[in-house]
């Protein structure tokens, strides 16, 4: 099993979402995160997709997809050819006396505390699947109330694979 990241780019109508979910859903496809926006024309949006199976299941899933009706386009985002991006927010049980501590995680991270309660932080994270596992797992020692990821957003590097519909 392998993970990979397709990009695609469809008409913004609305139930395009439903449809593309289902497909997997139908398949018995695994989707590991979906996250969805409008782009710089408002007549499309951006969805990203971070799919799992063997190679000849991945590659089905491209095909697939690809014959949608609102789907414009769809490639893979390459990992080095890529940026990746998810964001993180992390409830922490803090008492005074541990608040101190998870303020200095989150500084080596540079994530930024965006509520404080009387016994809790809330952590925002942004960066690579890799950055936030990680700070996640230094915050085992803390108590973690409540976690909320987005899942990957991404775009490829330079102008090479730029997608401009008219």
């Amino acid at each position: 099993m392998q993970n990979r990241v397709f990009q695609l780019l469809v008409d913004n109508n609305a139930g395009v979402l439903s449809r593309i979910s289902g497909l997997f859903s139908r398949r018995g496809y695994n989707i590991e995160s979906i996250t969805a926006g409008v782009t710089a024309d408002p007549r499309y949006s951006r969805i990203t997709i971070v799919a799992s199976g063997d190679e000849e299941i991945l590659d089905q899933i491209e095909k697939q997809v690809a014959k949608l009706v609102d789907v414009r386009d769809v490639h893979e985002l390459k990992p080095e050819k890529s940026v990746y991006r998810e964001l993180c927010l992390i409830k922490v049980r803090s008492t005074p006396e541990k608040r101190q501590g998870v303020i200095a995680v989150a500084d080596i991270f540079r994530a930024k505390i965006v509520d404080v309660n009387l016994d809790s932080l809330i952590v925002e994270l942004t960066g690579n699947q890799s950055k936030i596992e990680a700070f996640i797992g230094l915050l085992q020692d803390y108590e973690i109330l409540e976690i909320a990821r987005t899942g990957i957003a991404g775009l490829s590097r330079g102008t090479e694979n730029l997608i401009i519909l008219e």
